[in-house]
C-alpha cells in the first residue's frame, strides 16, 4: 500500500508545528521581601557576622560550556555574592558589624560559609552553613533562584541585584533564628567570641576558660576578672584585626562597585545566549529530524511509483537537505555563543595591592593575595603582643624544651 500526499502533507504540517514551538518555555522568577527589624536591637544584643568568601568547585572547560559560564567568572563571583551578601544583612538591621573576609574570623559572633553550585544569569544556586562561635549550626541549607528574560532591570548598586530574592531568603532565615534566641544566649555567645579569640593570641592564659566537646560546640568554664589587664591586651590586639578586616572589606567593596556594572552586562547577555542557545539546539534538532525525514520520505515516493513523484520527490529530497544543512548552521551559531561567553569572563581578578599598615610609629608592608596578607596580618599581631607582654610564642616554648 502506497503513501498517499495527504499523509506527507499531514507529517510536513506536525513537523512545522513542533518547529515553532521549539522556542517556547516558561519561566519564573523568585520573590521574597527582606524582614526587617521591627526596632532597633540594643548594642550588647548584637552580632557580629563573618562571611568567608565563597568557594566553588572547580570548572572544567566541558562544564564551563554545560553551564554557561567560565573559571574566571566563577571566581570573581565568589567575591561578588559574598559582599552582595553583606550589603543584604545590613540593611536588614538585625545584626551588628559584618564583614567579609578571606579566611575563617576569630572575631565573628556568627559565621557564614557558602558555596556556588550554579551561576549563568539564569539561575544562581548556593549553600549556606551558618554558626556560631559556640559551634551551634544554626542552618545549612541550599538556595536557589531562576529569573526570566527581561528581569534584569531596576537593579541598584549594592541594594538590589536580580537574585536579590535569594539573597533576602538567607537574610530572613538567619533573622528568623536570632528572633527565638533569650539575650542571656547572645550576651553567651559573645562572651564565648570573646574568650575563642583571647586563647589564639594567648593559649597560655586562657586555656581552661573555655571547654570544646567532640562535636566541635563550646561551654565556659569560667570568666576573666573585669580588670584582667591580660584581657585587656588581647582585645586591642582584637580591635587590629577589625582595623585589617575593614582595610580588606574597603578592597572587596572597590572590586564589587567595579564589578557591578559589567557582571549585570555578562548575566543579562549570558541569560539571552542560553535561552537563544536552548532554542536553536531544539530547533537544530527537529529541523534535522525533519530533514532527514523527507529525505527518506522522498526516496521512499520514488521507489513505490506514486503517480507525479518525480517532481515531488526531487522537492522533498532538496527541501529535505536544505533543512538538515540549516540545522548544522545552526549548531555552530550555538558552539559561537560558548565562545563569546568564554571571553567575556578573563577580564575579572581578585588581586589585592600591597598594604602598608602603621603601629606605634612603625610601618608593615604586606604584599601578595588577600588571604596571604589576612594571614600575614595575624602573625604579626602575635609578634607584637609577645614583644608587649615579655611572653615567649608556643612555638618558641616548644623549641627551649626540646633543646633542654
Amino acid at each position: 500500500m502506497g503513501i498517499s500526499i495527504r499523509h506527507i502533507s499531514i507529517i510536513l504540517f506536525a513537523l512545522l508545528f513542533l518547529s515553532s514551538c521549539a522556542g517556547l518555555s516558561s519561566r519564573k522568577t523568585a520573590k521574597t521581601e527582606i524582614l526587617p527589624a521591627q526596632q532597633q536591637i540594643p548594642e550588647d544584643e548584637l552580632l557580629d557576622i563573618g562571611i568567608m568568601v565563597f568557594e566553588s568547585e572547580e570548572i572544567t572547560e566541558k562544564q564551563s560550556k554545560k553551564e554557561g559560564t567560565n573559571p574566571d567568572v566563577r571566581k570573581a563571583e565568589n567575591h561578588f555574592v559574598s559582599y552582595h551578601l553583606k550589603n543584604t544583612l545590613e540593611q536588614s538591621g538585625h545584626w551588628g558589624m559584618v564583614r567579609v573576609t578571606p579566611l575563617e574570623s576569630e572575631t565573628a559572633d556568627v559565621l557564614i560559609k557558602g558555596e556556588i553550585l550554579e551561576s549563568n544569569g539564569e539561575n544562581l544556586a548556593v549553600k549556606v552553613t551558618v554558626s556560631d562561635s559556640g559551634g551551634k549550626v544554626w542552618l545549612k541549607k541550599k538556595y536557589k533562584a531562576t529569573v526570566a528574560d527581561g528581569s534584569y532591570k531596576d537593579n541598584v548598586l549594592g541594594e538590589k541585584d536580580i537574585f536579590q530574592g535569594l539573597y533576602n531568603a538567607i537574610a530572613n532565615d538567619m533573622a528568623n533564628y536570632r528572633r527565638k534566641m533569650r539575650p542571656e544566649k547572645i550576651k553567651e555567645i559573645r562572651t564565648i567570641t570573646e574568650l575563642k579569640f583571647a586563647k589564639y593570641f594567648a593559649p597560655h592564659a586562657f586555656e581552661d576558660y573555655l571547654e570544646e566537646n567532640r562535636k566541635g560546640k563550646y561551654t565556659l568554664n569560667r570568666l576573666p576578672a573585669d580588670n584582667d589587664t591580660m584581657m585587656a591586651r588581647v582585645l586591642e590586639s582584637r580591635e587590629r584585626v577589625y582595623m585589617f578586616e575593614d582595610t580588606i572589606n574597603e578592597y572587596y567593596e572597590g572590586f564589587y562597585n567595579e564589578m557591578w556594572t559589567p557582571y549585570e552586562e555578562w548575566r543579562k547577555l549570558n541569560l539571552a545566549e542560553r535561552i537563544a542557545l536552548n532554542e536553536q539546539k531544539r530547533s537544530a534538532f527537529l529541523r534535522q529530524a525533519g530533514g532527514a525525514l523527507l529525505v527518506a520520505l522522498g526516496i521512499l515516493l520514488e521507489v513505490q511509483d506514486v503517480h507525479d513523484s518525480a517532481i515531488l520527490t526531487g522537492g522533498l529530497v532538496i527541501i529535505g537537505g536544505q533543512v538538515f544543512l540549516s540545522g548544522m548552521n545552526i549548531s555552530k551559531q550555538a558552539q559561537m555563543h560558548y565562545e563569546t561567553l568564554d571571553e567575556l569572563g578573563e577580564s575579572f581578578g581578585s588581586e589585592m595591592k600591597p598594604v602598608v599598615v602603621e603601629f606605634e610609629g612603625k610601618k608593615y608592608e604586606l604584599t601578595g593575595s588577600v588571604e596571604e596578607q589576612y594571614k600575614r596580618w595575624k602573625e604579626l599581631l602575635h609578634e607584637i603582643y609577645y614583644v608587649e607582654t615579655g611572653f615567649s610564642p608556643p612555638e618558641s616554648s616548644e623549641q627551649n624544651d626540646s633543646q633542654e
